[in-house]
């Protein structure tokens, strides 16, 4: 086999679901806590399949999985918080990670301005409606309405990577400086961009 041919390519063979795990565990994300209030209650989960979708409109999407209960709450309620956690909040995202049926004991939030929980410590949020929901095979892909967000910090994010949590270099503490060649990238492509 060459090394641009791949394994099952073109023959219908089964993905094996570990192997799809460990492949896409090759890129690295940062990690969230989508939140809301449900029945005067906080409910929140960790996610990492979220990205920005579009400037304009100001959209961002998530992904959970269907059998998700905190999704069900964001359903309902119709609004929700993305919380970026930053590198030292590694018990919070493993503790709305798990199946603790009481995610917020011990956590320090306060309301977003549509009401949905502003982890403390998180390196950003951002406060989302539900825009539309889409199906995603065992997932939905949820679409979100930014209505505000957080200043910019300094903080390091909190990075998972090959299945365990990691960071940016000690001495990268800030972003790149703006770029004028990536705005194509977060903007709508065009027929001059390959997007």
């Amino acid at each position: 086999m060459s090394a641009h041919e791949t394994a099952g390519a073109g023959t219908g063979a089964e993905i094996d679901p570990r192997q799809f795990r460990t492949v896409l565990g090759q890129f690295c994300t940062g990690v969230t806590i989508i939140t809301t209030i449900d029945d005067d209650a906080p409910v929140g989960f960790a996610c990492q399949s979220f990205a920005a979708l579009s400037l304009d409109p100001p959209l961002v999407l998530f992904c959970p999985t269907k059998a998700s209960r905190s999704w069900a709450a964001i359903e309902r309620s119709g609004r929700f918080a993305v919380n970026v956690l930053a590198e030292e909040q590694q018990s919070t995202c493993a503790r709305f990670g798990s199946r603790e049926p009481d995610k917020f004991a011990g956590i320090d939030w306060t309301p977003s301005p549509l009401g949905s929980p502003i982890l403390t410590g998180s390196l950003a949020h951002i406060d989302c409606t539900v825009e539309t929901v889409h199906d995603g095979g065992d997932h939905y892909v949820v679409f979100g309405r930014v209505h505000s967000m957080s200043e910019i910090k300094t903080e390091r994010p909190l990075l998972f990577y090959r299945g365990q949590y990691t960071g940016i270099e000690p001495d990268k503490t800030v972003p790149a400086k703006w770029r004028d060649d990536l705005e194509a990238f977060l903007t709508t492509a065009n027929e001059d961009t390959w997007l």
